[in-house]
């Protein structure tokens, strides 16, 4: 098994677990963030961001890598609930990761800026 096909396992399930799916809030808190709605799920992804790097931090001065590597996962998870609510799957992250690479960051950050200034409006 790949860990491309533990992620697809896991959206599956975070799939399933929509209300609109019968995904029942009272008994799942996947359900119940989807159907709180994006403030509550987004709320998570920045509290989850912020312990990943707390937990990062404290790996410089001797913290367990552990904490870091179940912080990541925490931000992931909630991360892949956002993709499901908007459509989205693992599968999409990895392609646009597949994507860049090959580009250096600065290449792909001057691609992404040129692409918003096509896009915008002219005046």
């Amino acid at each position: 098994m790949s860990d491309t096909d533990s992620l697809a396992r896991l959206a599956a399930v975070i799939e399933s677990r929509k209300p609109a799916n019968g995904g029942d809030p009272e008994k799942s808190y996947v359900a119940r963030l989807l159907y709180k709605g994006p403030d509550a799920f987004l709320k998570k992804i920045g509290e989850e961001a912020t312990e990943a790097v707390m937990a990062a931090k404290d790996c410089d001065h001797g913290g367990d890598v552990q904490k870091l590597v179940n912080e990541v996962a925490d931000l992931w998870f909630h991360s892949m609930i956002a993709l499901a609510h908007y459509g989205r799957a693992p599968s999409d992250v990895v392609a646009e990761l597949a994507r860049r690479e090959g580009l250096s960051g600065l290449e792909e950050k001057a691609l992404r800026k040129a692409v918003a200034r096509e896009a915008e409006p002219k005046s």
